[in-house]
């Protein structure tokens, strides 16, 4: 049936194609008509509004499942795919402390650093909802007939800056609050005693909104091609409409 319809849209865009030489037809005309046609091919019978619409949806409720899966603890601490390791230069410091078996309150920051992406997390929902909400998807069809995450790294692009510079006081009072600050300033404190420690150089709340958010936004793909995939995660009318169509 599919290569039956296919047959009459290229006959059908063949003969508007000679009308437009003509100047009675127009190319939107064919690219109209080819759509309607192929009544089958994913995202046809749905308007560009419709599509967009569908992809804020889909981000909206695949935000929502990774804040409260990340956002709980261990969300980060203990998930070996996302966990926040220590800045390059305090991992140095790390490896030349451990030679005088000072290597544990390296270890207990690095915790902490988890525990304030775990804290910081859910406080940013509001800022996911509103950067998505507030987006204007450009090629609609082109992203939602795309790679799997194709939304998510659209989104990604187009906010990720914005986010992070959102971010950062909310990781800051994380933080505070989960004691990295005072651990950091403990750790240095007994570093610095050390015969010949290098130099130590870290931007503690930078490194947590960065790798804190690239533990978002691949969890944020991973709902994004589980909506794609698995109708039951389509828990509304758009994303059913939407998605029902790939």
């Amino acid at each position: 049936m599919r290569l039956f319809l296919a047959g009459i849209t290229l006959a059908t865009s063949l003969g508007l194609a000679g009308c437009a030489a003509d100047g009675s037809a127009d190319l939107g005309k064919i690219a109209q008509t080819a759509e309607a046609a192929l009544g089958g091919v994913s995202g046809a019978g749905l308007s560009n509004a419709d599509i967009v619409q569908g992809l804020k949806a889909a981000l909206e409720t695949g935000s929502g499942t990774v804040v409260d899966q990340l956002g709980a603890t261990n969300g980060f601490n203990a998930n070996s795919l996302i966990r926040i390791p220590l800045p390059a230069s305090l991992l140095k410091a790390k490896d030349f402390a451990g030679k005088v078996g000072l290597d544990g309150p390296f270890n207990d920051l690095e915790t902490r650093l988890n525990r304030a992406a775990e804290l910081a997390t859910p406080k940013a929902k509001s800022l996911f909802v509103g950067a998505i909400r507030d987006m204007s998807v450009s090629d609609a069809r082109g992203i939602l007939n795309g790679a799997d995450n194709s939304a998510t790294m659209y989104f990604r692009d187009k906010t990720g800056d914005a986010l992070s510079s959102a971010m950062r006081p909310l990781v800051d009072d994380a933080l505070s609050q989960v004691g990295a600050v005072n651990s950091f300033n403990r750790l240095l404190s007994r570093y610095r005693k050390i015969p010949g420690a290098p130099a130590v150089n870290a931007d503690l709340t930078g490194h947590v909104v960065e790798k804190g958010g690239d533990g978002i936004f691949y969890y944020l793909a991973e709902e994004e091609k589980a909506i794609r995939k698995n109708p039951a995660k389509r828990t509304s009318e758009i994303l059913q409409r939407v998605f029902g169509s790939l």
